[in-house]
């Protein structure tokens, strides 16, 4: 299997995560489940295998992607299809970031999963064509770097005050030593008007944003603890009762704790787990 995740070039490691290509992915389960981590997606298949997403509670296929698709900042778990000897390359934009490329509000996309031609016009497909016929990670990565270059519009940016807010969450997931209205006050606008800018450039308002960033703080403890203390990890995530913290992993991930221990415990990745 080949599978690489490299940075993209320096004009666009800023907005861009990573890269994440991947060939001859051999699961041993057929759906996994996906748990939103505040990243939007632009997804590829390079071996004409079409995916679903399927509904949550009964796992019937919903809706079916072929060649390029973009996922928005899901708000809740997704299902998905996990194919056989599959070839994906996906970009994965900053949270906030997208907006100089996608050229429209996240708001108009969150909680979404779409075709991309719907955002980006037919020159994906142009795109994915060549992704499809280079032989080499290099080759395919040069192309996407050329394509964001190509995309690149620097007149749609998040205002200066949202990029200030996302570091001021990321560095402070679990909200102890930061609060909202010291956040809004520093950007110099009005609630109303900080959290409509904020909700057009990453997709979510700062306080789902912030849920998000601090259930993502829970898988990683929950994997490294020989000894599982719920009480504990939910102390240590700020949640300021048991039942919060109940409520928030079962919204965020489908599982009550206790039954996430019985059936991802060790599973090792911390955003997508195989349930059939």
């Amino acid at each position: 299997m080949i599978f690489e995740m490299p940075r993209p070039s320096a004009s666009h490691d800023k907005y861009v995560e990573c890269f994440i290509y991947f060939k001859g992915y051999m699961p041993q389960h057929s759906i996994e489940r996906v748990v939103p981590d505040g990243h939007v997606y632009l997804i590829f298949e390079l071996d004409n295998l079409p995916r679903y997403t399927y509904i949550n509670d009964s796992l019937k296929p919903d809706r079916t992607f072929t060649k390029c698709w973009f996922s928005g900042l899901q708000k809740n778990y997704i299902s998905i299809s996990a194919l056989p000897d599959s070839e994906m390359f996906v970009i994965k934009f900053k949270p906030g970031e997208a907006i100089p490329y996608l050229h429209t509000t996240l708001d108009e996309v969150s909680n979404s999963v779409i075709p991309a031609e719907q955002i980006l016009g037919e020159a994906v497909f142009e795109l994915r064509e060549k992704l499809f016929n280079t032989n080499t990670p290099k080759e395919k990565f040069d192309l996407a770097n050329q394509f964001l270059t190509d995309l690149f519009y620097s007149d749609f940016q998040p205002h200066e005050s949202v990029y200030k807010a996302i570091e001021r969450l990321q560095c402070d997931p679990e909200f102890f030593d930061t609060t909202m209205m010291q956040i809004i006050e520093e950007s110099g606008f009005s609630k109303k008007h900080f959290i409509d800018l904020f909700k057009k450039s990453v997709g979510v308002t700062p306080k789902y944003f912030q849920r998000i960033l601090r259930f993502n703080c829970i898988i990683p403890k929950v994997q490294q603890e020989q000894e599982i203390s719920w009480p504990q990890i939910s102390a240590e995530c700020g949640f300021y009762d048991q039942a919060h913290f109940i409520r928030e992993f079962r919204q965020f991930s489908g599982y009550n704790p206790e039954s996430f221990l019985t059936e991802q415990r060790g599973h090792g990745e911390v955003n997508f787990f195989p349930i059939q």
